[in-house]
């Protein structure tokens, strides 16, 4: 039986004299996967990416936080140091993240209600969750003998 390509289908393999022969892995790129969906799996990250809820305080770590926070003001000219956990909402979605600041208070910009840090950062006073630092070792001896 034969066929139209008879003449050429035993030939050998040819290769370029010219051009070098392309690498087996650059080859194997041509056939890697494309996106058709473009920006699908970032979709998918953010949908799947988890975030706490804030937690509502009760009125006695309200009053701890308070009190803290009024030594604090007190004491700023003196520049202690702190440790101020807080909650970050999320800007995408329900939700956010608590976060820890470590440093000192600079100010305290009462119109905006904020704590502004040295460096620059600044955090909603409502949003603190627990204040933290050797400046309240007084306060906190003082409170253990209250209870």
């Amino acid at each position: 039986m034969s066929s139209a390509y008879d003449d050429i289908l035993n030939l050998p393999h040819h290769t370029s004299a010219v051009q070098p022969a392309m690498p087996m892995q650059n080859r194997a790129a041509q056939f890697a996967p494309f996106a058709a969906l473009v920006g699908y799996d970032a979709l998918i990250r953010e949908t799947a990416r988890l975030t706490d809820q804030k937690v509502e305080l009760d009125e006695s770590v309200k009053a701890e936080l308070n009190e803290k926070l009024r030594l604090l003001l007190e004491l700023l000219p003196q520049q202690p140091e702190v440790t101020i956990t807080y909650f970050q909402p999320d800007g995408r979605k329900a939700g956010g993240a608590y976060r820890t600041a470590n440093g000192i208070v600079r100010k305290f910009l009462l119109n905006e209600n904020l704590l502004v840090m040295m460096d620059g950062s600044q955090i909603t006073v409502d949003t603190i969750a627990a204040l933290d630092g050797s400046c309240f070792s007084a306060l906190e001896k003082e409170m253990d003998f209250d209870l």
